[in-house]
């Protein structure tokens, strides 16, 4: 069986006076990608690893986390996607095992390591390579967004069928501030990377 994992750690989750905050966020969020908790865990304080079954969303959910933790003030968040068989279930995602944990979790120590916030690894190195740029490319903007583009790329993805002027209704702002949001935090190429994530791990079947 083939699943996705993601593994991740906020940045400087130590300079917020009041942890339950992003805490209670973070829950939410993996709530949000997985109603089983059985499927995500919250570990060490500021770690956390969540399997996403429906690995062609594996980086929507990434971007999705990233952007609801960058609505703090102050915290972003390391990830890392592993894409590979399952071949343990247990009680918790953190007690399962397989590649895709394997890769997800080994990824995460390189991030530190790097200094960089996304990345993948799958079985395949040509894969990776391409991904990995892309990313790296994808986070001179994904790193610098400000609190309210974090919050219009969250409110997107939660809302992917609504348009401008709905989600405006949301958030009590107008179509055209809507627009502008988006715009800043590069949500159309987002979208495009997304696409081009899904074609290329197609090809790992």
């Amino acid at each position: 069986m083939i699943t996705s994992v993601i593994t991740g750690d906020i940045i400087k989750s130590r300079t917020q006076i009041n942890a339950e905050v992003w805490i209670n966020i973070l829950k939410r969020t993996l709530s949000n990608l997985s109603s089983d908790e059985i499927y995500w865990e919250i570990y060490r304080g500021d770690s956390f690893q969540i399997e996403i079954r429906d690995w062609y969303q594996s980086f929507q959910a990434a971007v999705y986390i990233k952007a609801c933790i960058k609505s703090i003030r102050g915290l972003d968040v390391r990830l890392a996607i592993g894409i590979g068989d399952k071949t343990y279930e247990g009680k918790n995602v953190t007690e399962s095992n397989g590649n895709a944990f394997v890769f997800s979790g080994e990824t995460l120590e390189t991030l530190k390591k790097e200094k960089q916030n996304l990345r993948i690894k799958t079985s395949n190195f040509n894969i990776d390579e391409e991904l990995n740029l892309y990313f790296k490319l994808a986070l001179v903007f994904m790193d610098s967004w400000t609190k309210n583009s974090a919050e219009i790329v969250k409110l997107s993805i939660e809302n992917p069928n609504a348009l401008q002027s709905e989600l405006g209704e949301i958030i009590g702002i107008n179509q055209n501030a809507i627009s502008t949001r988006q715009k800043r935090a590069h949500l159309d190429e987002i979208k495009e990377l997304d696409l081009m994530y899904r074609q290329k791990i197609h090809t790992l079947l």
